[in-house]
């Protein structure tokens, strides 16, 4: 069973940013199944460095847009990439399946409220202004 499974309520209508979100929920199941058992190491880089670039994405697009939000929204970011940093550090010096469980169902929870509120938020100031999140112009 999956932690978090993909829900449309999750399709944000950017896609840009859907893909990456999708790309984060594939990404989580794989971390939830090699803390069963498989390659659990490689499954946590791959999220880290997802999240690390898919946070950075969403950031730039606020910076970009004077996006009024951006510091409440950045600090849960902020938060759950030292999260997932000290899991990763902690996972490599002593593999711990349980630790990797614990992200990933804490993940499986955090995701859902902060795309369907936070990055819901972006997505429609983004949609209202016009705002190309591949070129970067309104």
């Amino acid at each position: 069973m999956t932690t978090l499974a993909w829900q449309p309520e999750f399709d944000l209508q950017q896609p840009r940013m859907d893909r990456t979100h999708h790309e984060f929920v594939q990404l989580l199941a794989a971390a939830e199944h090699a803390a069963a058992g498989a390659p659990t190491d490689v499954a946590l880089r791959a999220l880290l460095e997802h999240t690390e670039a898919h946070f950075e994405q969403e950031e730039r697009w606020m910076s970009q847009l004077g996006f009024a939000p951006e510091g409440c929204h950045s600090m849960q970011h902020e938060s759950v990439l030292q999260v997932l940093r000290e899991v990763v550090r902690r996972h490599a010096a002593a593999a711990d399946a349980t630790l990797v469980g614990q992200l990933v169902a804490a993940l499986g929870q955090w995701f859902p409220m902060h795309a369907t509120m936070m990055d819901a938020a972006l997505a429609m100031t983004m949609a209202e202004r016009g705002f190309d999140p591949e070129t970067g112009r309104l």
